[in-house]
């Protein structure tokens, strides 16, 4: 599903409970059959998100559970594409879920998607323009937990991130004019936007018959920039990250591997003379905020 803050894990349970572990004075919840409410203790990867503060109100998880002997299935599991959705305080879903008798797999992903076509090959697409919002919609978010049973204890899901991230630093060269404008924008070329979704294993696949496109970054803040990008190699040097700042273009050509799961971060170094643009490769972080 970064640049983010601390956040404590939340708790999905019918009732308002909230971080990763469930309040000491809790009751399970128990219908008339005997059979055990549902509970789901929610985790951020590195205990965040992809905004700059926490889950908001009305943020949005898909949950699936499946008996553990059956594959995961669009449709005819124990629980389908549950919707469960964050009040502010705890979450909660459109109807009581409970346990029944057996050992199950549990997946859950955000953003929710209201119409889920397959399991399996799921059409994605990142936002081409992340400056205003695309950027929070593109980052899909995913955690599974397998073989659990009937329980008062939550089942922890902690989530993990499967686009990959690219931070974009620009730096003054030492015959670079002035201060780099707080109004530069910076785009991310040649990327295929579209990808395949497996919801049983959580990996993002290029379309290999994506179109190339380009993916206007989001401004982190002065000279940062990130970019949500699906996972995939470029095996040529083709134009890649480009800066517009004062009317000038500062273009960059490379190849690269956005890796699944990887935050990436590159320094641009910038000169009076826009062909002599260079690049510093930094680090590749997971978990990343």
């Amino acid at each position: 599903m970064h640049n983010i803050k601390s956040l404590a894990c939340v708790l999905f349970i019918a009732s308002a409970l909230s971080s990763c572990t469930e309040g000491p004075n809790a009751p399970a919840s128990i219908d008339s059959t005997g059979k055990t409410e549902m509970k789901f203790s929610l985790c951020h990867p590195s205990q965040t998100r992809a905004t700059d503060t926490s889950f908001e109100k009305g943020d949005a998880v898909g949950l699936y559970v499946a008996e553990a002997s059956a594959p995961l299935e669009i449709a005819g599991n124990f629980v389908n594409n549950e919707r469960l959705v964050f009040s502010g305080t705890d979450w909660t879903a459109d109807r009581k879920l409970f346990w029944d008798r057996g050992n199950y797999n549990v997946y859950a992903y955000y953003p929710r998607i209201d119409h889920v076509t397959s399991i399996t090959d799921l059409p994605l697409q990142v936002d081409t323009n992340q400056s205003n919002g695309g950027y929070e919609n593109s980052d899909l978010l995913y955690a599974s937990s397998l073989g659990v049973s009937a329980s008062s204890n939550p089942v922890s899901l902690q989530f993990r991130h499967i686009m990959s991230k690219l931070t974009i630093r620009l730096i003054k060269g030492e015959d670079y004019e002035g201060e780099i404008p707080s109004d530069a924008v910076v785009y991310v070329h040649n990327t295929v936007t579209d990808a395949t979704v497996d919801l049983a294993a959580g990996v993002a696949t290029r379309d290999p018959r994506g179109i190339r496109r380009t993916v206007t970054a989001r401004r982190n803040g002065q000279a940062n920039y990130s970019a949500i990008i699906v996972p995939q190699r470029l095996d040529n040097r083709v134009p890649l990250i480009e800066v517009v700042a004062n009317g000038v273009s500062f273009l960059y050509e490379s190849k690269f591997l956005f890796k699944p799961g990887m935050h990436h971060i590159v320094s641009l170094v910038m000169d009076k003379n826009p062909e002599q643009i260079k690049i510093e490769i930094g680090g590749e972080i997971t978990d990343w905020n």
